[in-house]
């Protein structure tokens, strides 16, 4: 049996198990596209799909490619450092991940921060949408405060660590 899990990992180049969830991936979209195509929409879906695929792979991505690499030689011209010495506790995936949250929560909250639908949203729920713009500033606000307080325990402990390092080195 060993062999032949050898075998087929030599083949395939993966744990079988990989090719295992592959396979269940692929039932479930297939599934999935049996469903959609019995339903009379599925153009439309397929148009939604195709329109999102390109709205991401030849706009989006580009565009926060950009922006992180813009990100990365900010942080490098901010904190210049020698090509052998690595910083304590790199600081852009600290910045990389609330800038992730609140782009997605802008994309999801979209419509209710600039109030698109107003008369709408009202006559369903008898409530304005002006809370949406003040309540995702202040999760915008919190993600950031709470990355910069992480960052800040983690590099003090960087800083912790390599002083105990230095006292046990001379010591």
């Amino acid at each position: 049996m060993r062999h032949a899990l050898t075998a087929v990992r030599n083949f395939y180049g993966a744990n079988p198990l990989h090719l295992l969830a592959l396979i269940g991936c692929f039932a479930l979209a297939g599934y999935a596209a049996l469903q959609a195509g019995a339903d009379g929409k599925w153009p439309v879906m397929l148009a939604w799909f195709a329109a999102a695929v390109i709205g991401h792979d030849l706009l989006a991505f580009p565009l926060y490619a950009l922006a992180d690499r813009s990100l990365a030689g900010a942080l490098h011209a901010l904190w210049p450092r020698h090509a052998t010495t690595a910083p304590l506790v790199p600081a852009v995936n600290h910045i990389r991940v609330p800038a992730l949250g609140t782009g997605l929560l802008f994309l999801i909250f979209f419509p209710g921060i600039i109030q698109q639908g107003r008369q709408s949203y009202q006559a369903a729920t008898g409530r304005t949408q002006e809370p949406y713009l003040g309540r995702w500033l202040l999760l915008v606000a919190a993600m950031f405060a709470i990355s910069a307080v992480i960052y800040a325990v983690r590099l003090g402990r960087a800083l912790h660590h390599r002083r105990r390092m230095a006292r046990r080195d001379l010591g």
